[in-house]
């Protein structure tokens, strides 16, 4: 200690002085966020940061996939893995801006969303049940509202290459129509009612025989909740995943009215846990 202050200023390390690959291999065990923050400290650990052996095993095994054939994306050569990264971590609309893909900035799972539009709801096209209604609360900007209904039928199904792991699909709802007032946030609850005689029924079904069934009664008034619906496990990030959803309600013996229909999330099962569910 005592050497090292008796050195004259210009001989004292300094953060400049530590070699550029050495900083490369300690933001390597960082999580993304981490890396970005810490590239803020000088020109050597901004260099660092874009070495594409650090962001390599960060990006998710079929981001080619998600870039080429889903996006139809090209993808110049010379841009670096962390350049990827960044494209990827904002989500990114297809199928006729139906649903959208994301990975997550902190550990780079792959994400999905499907609009009400990107599914087959029963009655859809009558006004007399339905209505497709803009709103700032969805990230697709509009949500499908339900007025009355006396057979509840949402369906949908994908077909999509996901890397090895654990997924959780939700639908996200809402019990009361949102609207805003002197740019205050409201909710009416005019067409509100059923929800609490029969519960709604969620169910998942995988290429693999994978089946789950869930029920729920909605009580989330003016609050968007994510409804868990079950978890599916792929084993085979080559082969793709091939998926059937629904919600109902089919008890004819009364009707039902004032949900709102906004989309259906699949996330890995371990960004599920940040998630509000019943």
């Amino acid at each position: 200690m005592g050497g090292l202050m008796s050195l004259p200023l210009t001989q004292i390390p300094k953060l400049d002085d530590i070699p550029e690959a050495c900083v490369a291999l300690l933001l390597s065990y960082l999580d993304p966020p981490e890396i970005c923050k810490l590239s803020r400290i000088n020109r050597v650990f901004r260099a660092a940061s874009s070495a594409d052996f650090i962001w390599e095993p960060k990006l998710p095994s079929n981001y080619n996939y998600i870039l080429q054939q889903l996006l139809a994306l090209k993808v110049d050569d010379a841009l670096c893995k962390k350049d990827l990264f960044a494209k990827l971590s904002s989500p990114r609309s297809f199928d006729g801006g139906t649903k959208q893909v994301w990975i997550d900035k902190k550990n780079g799972g792959v994400c999905l969303a499907i609009s009400s539009k990107g599914m087959a709801i029963t009655g859809i096209d009558d006004r007399r049940y339905w209505n497709h209604i803009p709103t700032d609360e969805s990230r697709f900007q509009t949500v499908a509202y339900l007025q009355q209904i006396w057979w509840l039928e949402v369906d949908g199904d994908l077909e999509f290459q996901f890397p090895e792991g654990t997924y959780s699909l939700f639908f996200r709802l809402q019990l009361g129509k949102a609207t805003k007032r002197h740019k205050r946030r409201a909710c009416s609850y005019e067409h509100v009612h059923g929800w609490d005689l029969k519960p709604v029924q969620f169910q998942l079904a995988t290429g693999d025989d994978c089946r789950v069934t869930s029920r729920c009664y909605l009580d989330n008034l003016g609050t968007w909740m994510q409804h868990h619906v079950g978890d599916f496990v792929v084993k085979d990030a080559t082969v793709p995943t091939k998926m059937k959803y629904s919600l109902t309600q089919i008890d004819c013996t009364h009707t039902k009215g004032g949900l709102c229909v906004d989309s259906v999330l699949i996330c890995p099962s371990s960004l599920a846990k940040q998630l509000t569910s019943c």
